[in-house]
């Protein structure tokens, strides 16, 4: 998908940021189909007309606390392929685990003081409207830890639950080679290690594993 066929919806209350996002992404031929302040602005905007994917900041007014994500899992239950991007300055595990669980195909989030690069920043837009996903690694370590307390990981070696991190990042097989510094053919038996001990089925689609590991992560 190139960025000239992907409609953008951008949720941020804070004036400058929103309309340097929209700056950045019609400069790279995004269309954006509306910013806006607020959750029910967001709302409004979907229902009137549904983008590819929504840029959402999870800390909006009236409370500042997370009525961003809410709208976000509110507006994915109404309109299953819509992709969302959170792009915070906060980690919300809990209705993050939520959103990540129901159906991780076309979700993102990115902690805003993390992005060091616009094209980084793009190609994980890109990804998250074509279905993919794109989570920033403090995200996934976030989530990865809580189920580790909770002792849903306890069955996983050390070395499994770094392979699983970086699936969740939405990490390649040969990417995770290059990361952990180990042979495909490594990850893969890893692969099917953890989907075997998490009793989770074993996919031959990138997309389909890691909804399988998000989907564990939540509960």
């Amino acid at each position: 998908m190139t960025t000239d066929a992907i409609r953008v919806a951008i949720a941020e209350d804070s004036a400058i940021l929103r309309d340097g996002l929209v700056q950045l992404l019609t400069d790279r031929g995004f269309d954006i189909t509306e910013a806006v302040s607020d959750p029910d602005a967001l709302r409004a905007s979907v229902e009137r007309d549904v983008p590819d994917v929504a840029v959402v900041d999870i800390r909006m007014p009236p409370t500042f606390t997370d009525e961003g994500l809410r709208a976000a899992l509110e507006l994915r239950r109404r309109h299953p392929r819509l992709g969302i991007l959170l792009f915070s300055q906060y980690i919300e595990t809990r209705y993050a685990a939520q959103l990540l669980a129901e159906d991780a195909a076309g979700i993102g989030y990115l902690l805003k003081d993390r992005v060091a690069d616009v094209g980084d920043f793009v190609e994980a837009l890109v990804r998250v409207a074509s279905g993919g996903t794109a989570l920033d690694p403090e995200v996934v370590t976030q989530l990865v830890g809580a189920s580790r307390r909770s002792g849903s990981l306890s069955g996983l070696s050390a070395r499994e639950r770094e392979v699983l991190s970086l699936m969740a990042e939405g990490r390649s097989n040969a990417a995770i080679a290059t990361t952990l510094v180990i042979s495909e053919g490594a990850v893969e038996k890893h692969v099917a290690n953890i989907f075997a001990k998490l009793d989770l089925p074993v996919s031959q689609s990138d997309h389909r594993r890691v909804l399988a590991v998000l989907r564990f992560l939540e509960s």
